[in-house]
């Protein structure tokens, strides 16, 4: 009864333009578990009171400040991947579309770009007010579509609304140079200008953060922005761009197409109105935006794949060492860039690690994100569950051993149940691609030497971790790990205040941080001479 009544909510409030979704959402919450029902039905009402007054259920694209249909009238579905059900259709978008949201963010970089950085300021100030007010709508509807468990959805939003936050007070504090000149009659200083308009593509894990990150110091700067984000989890990003026009964005700044992502892309990439590229994804894309970008010389931020290790010493604090194990692994079913996809343990506590590692595993609860004490949902879809299997085959083939976990859950659709694997070798496919899964290989490593070797042996260079108690040994292994990110004794890094990025094939550029604000600017120097004349 109670989801009759979000449908009948939702369909007299036009928050959603195509009914029959609607009927997806009811279907939903009829074929859960009573006590599901009950837990979804309640949030799900709650989200339709505040959506009735927000309007953050969008399904059209946002072009030039306009809720936009894709030309061709066609749409692509979004699909819950905890219960395999429709959420609703949005737009399918393509070249057309993306060639005017570019014209529309090319436009609007006429005056944003001059207006003072204390305006910026305040526009994004109150973009991050609104995300804040929002924060249970947003992380709903990111449960809804990516699958991630409430409690993480909710933290996704205060981390992603930071990023906005930090945005808004340091477009204050963009500053040039004075540079003492070598000649008496000449004054020489340095600018920073923004860049122009920047295309942001975005993937499916993080729907809201990796937006923030990017557009929010793009907009402190004074560039406009396009935005893809991934067709697997638009909602998110739609309601985020909603409420920048709440916040009194002026149209054209902020511009959202999806759908057909290799044309979405190809445009963006071809397009000399675009001046920068911004995107976070696997590395073989990222390669194929780098090369295309090459066509019109344009700056490139790329966040690509990872193969963190986690390195456990003997000295380890061994209850901080699994803490923080579980924290890199396990968040987001496994589903990060910076996920700890080695494990790497010193012989003298790999037994008694590896106890204490499925001990704590095994208790992790596994279901629909909005069920109480759920921490880990499902995989994003079948191809995710697919990938996985692949690697375990790979390396059991080769004589590891799975001693927790290794199959799908008995929940079914893309859940999988949480892995140990012992007995990982350098040369198995699983130590040499990223997982992105709830799969922990442990290897085994003799000296401080054998670990650092181990670590640096592959072409990424994301993040990494560090367990020990000795401080001359956090410094020299930080020091000589060829990573972008080092936690040391702790399992989860990101911060709106630090630099984020990778070496080696991990990508280039900073994002987060005063570090971050660079890859979205231009360095102009200026010459006065005759300054000694009258």
């Amino acid at each position: 009864m109670a989801a009759l009544k979000l449908c009948m909510k939702l369909r007299s409030s036009n928050l959603l333009s195509r009914s029959s979704n609607l009927l997806s959402i009811h279907l939903q919450l009829q074929h859960s578990t009573p006590s599901l029902t009950r837990k979804i039905s309640i949030d799900a009402r709650s989200a339709a009171t505040q959506l009735n007054s927000s309007g953050l259920l969008r399904t059209q694209g946002l072009i030039g400040g306009k809720w936009s249909d894709a030309y061709d009238g066609k749409t692509i579905k979004v699909y819950n991947p905890a219960t395999g059900e429709s959420i609703t259709d949005v737009a399918c978008m393509g070249e057309r579309e993306t060639k005017d949201a570019i014209s529309s963010a090319y436009d609007a970089f006429r005056s944003w770009s001059k207006i003072t950085a204390a305006e910026r300021s305040k526009y994004l100030r109150k973009w991050y007010d609104l995300l804040m007010a929002h924060k249970e709508e947003l992380a709903q509807l990111m449960t809804l579509e990516q699958g991630k468990p409430l409690k993480e959805s909710l933290g996704e939003v205060n981390y992603g609304a930071a990023f906005i936050e930090f945005a808004s007070e340091e477009a204050k504090r963009i500053y040039g140079d004075i540079i003492p000149s070598p000649l008496s009659d000449r004054r020489l200083f340095v600018l920073k200008q923004p860049v122009g308009v920047v295309g942001a593509i975005t993937p499916w894990n993080f729907p809201l953060a990796m937006i923030t990150r990017k557009v929010g110091p793009a907009l402190a700067c004074g560039c406009t922005v396009v935005i893809k984000p991934s067709e697997l989890t638009p909602l998110t990003a739609l309601a985020a761009a909603e409420l920048s026009i709440q916040a009194g964005i002026p149209a054209g700044v902020v511009n959202v197409v999806m759908g057909n992502a290799p044309e979405i892309g190809d445009t963006l990439v071809a397009s000399p109105q675009v001046r920068k590229i911004t995107f976070t994804g696997s590395t073989n894309v990222g390669k194929k935006l780098m090369a295309g970008s090459a066509e019109t010389v344009k700056k490139v931020s790329l966040e690509l794949g990872g193969n963190a290790p986690c390195i456990v010493f003997d000295d380890a604090d061994l209850d901080v060492a699994v803490k923080g194990t579980i924290a890199a692994k396990f968040r987001n079913s496994g589903q990060t860039c910076v996920c700890a996809n080695r494990i790497l343990v010193q012989e003298g506590i790999y037994d008694k690690f590896a106890k204490a590692l499925i001990d704590a595993v095994q208790n992790m609860k596994v279901g629909d994100g909005f069920s109480e004490g759920v921490v880990q949902g499902p995989l994003i879809n079948e191809a995710a569950v697919k990938k996985v299997e692949t690697l375990l085959h790979d390396a059991t083939s080769k004589g590891a051993k799975i001693v927790l976990g290794g199959k799908r859950h008995s929940l079914g659709l893309s859940f999988y149940e949480p892995t140990v694997v012992r007995d990982v070798s350098n040369d198995m496919l699983i130590s040499r691609e990223e997982v992105f899964g709830p799969v922990a290989p442990l290897l085994k490593f003799k000296t401080e030497e054998d670990a650092i070797g181990i670590a640096n042996n592959t072409n990424a260079g994301l993040g990494s971790y560090v367990f020990t108690n000795s401080i001359q040994r956090s410094w020299r292994v930080a020091e000589a790990l060829e990573y972008g990110l080092v936690g040391v004794n702790e399992g989860v890094i990101s911060t709106e205040v630090a630099p984020f990025g990778g070496v080696k094939q991990s990508g280039l550029g900073r994002e987060g941080s005063k570090y971050g604000m660079d890859d979205y600017l231009e360095i102009k120097y200026v010459c006065m001479g005759n300054m000694n004349k009258n």
